[in-house]
């Protein structure tokens, strides 16, 4: 492996992914909720960065290529576990992340079974712009737990499952996290559907068509 700088940005991307959480264990709030915005946020866009340095570098590898998916799914998972906890479990938003979360274990779940045919489930365009879209709708809801509690003084307490009514800013934060996750939460689905699909062919006994 060759420590390249698209490679340590992404080793730095899947550090940041357990920080998001460990932000809570440290800081009270709403500073957790702003630590985590900004470490999530500076995240998110090495992911970007790192794939546009190797591209234009030459500097793309087997390494790069293993773990850039998984510092993304890393990122994504342990962040909105988050959010799910402190948004007082509301449904509106753990419906849409159970999604996320389902499709995410399957996928690697089907790649690991297909060993060496996994390289054929290639990352599409509907993939990449899923990813997007997730860690937009996370930045926007980190934004929002962050509002509300500044606005109410307390966390959410669990059990308050309503969309939020009013126009606050916390609100507008919500409404819009919300809808983007569950934006998000359709095109990780149809992404999911897509790569099970491209994968029966691998997934008959053999001797049967």
């Amino acid at each position: 492996m060759r420590w390249t700088l698209p490679n340590i940005l992404t080793v730095l991307r899947l550090l940041a992914a357990p920080g998001v959480a460990v932000m809570f264990l440290y800081f009270s709030r709403p500073w957790a909720d702003w630590f985590a915005l900004a470490l999530f946020i500076g995240a998110a866009i090495t992911d970007w960065f790192d794939g546009y340095l190797a591209r234009a570098w030459k500097q793309e590898s087997k390494f790069g290529a293993m773990l850039d998916p998984i510092a993304d799914k890393a990122m994504v998972v342990i962040a909105l576990v988050v959010l799910t906890g402190y948004s007082g479990m509301n449904p509106w938003l753990i419906l849409p992340a159970t999604v996320i979360l389902f499709r995410e274990v399957f996928v690697s779940g089907l790649r690991e079974f297909l060993g060496a045919d996994a390289g054929r489930l290639r990352v599409t365009k509907l993939a990449k712009w899923k990813t997007t879209a997730q860690m937009v709708a996370i930045a926007i809801l980190f934004l929002g737990t962050g509002l509300a509690y500044l606005e109410q003084g307390r966390a959410p307490r669990a059990g308050e499952g309503d969309i939020p009514t009013g126009a606050s800013l916390a609100d507008i934060a919500t409404h819009v996290g919300l809808a983007l996750v569950w934006i998000a939460a359709i095109l990780t689905a149809i992404t999911g559907w897509d790569y099970f699909r491209k994968a029966l062919p691998y997934l008959k006994e053999p001797g049967h068509d």
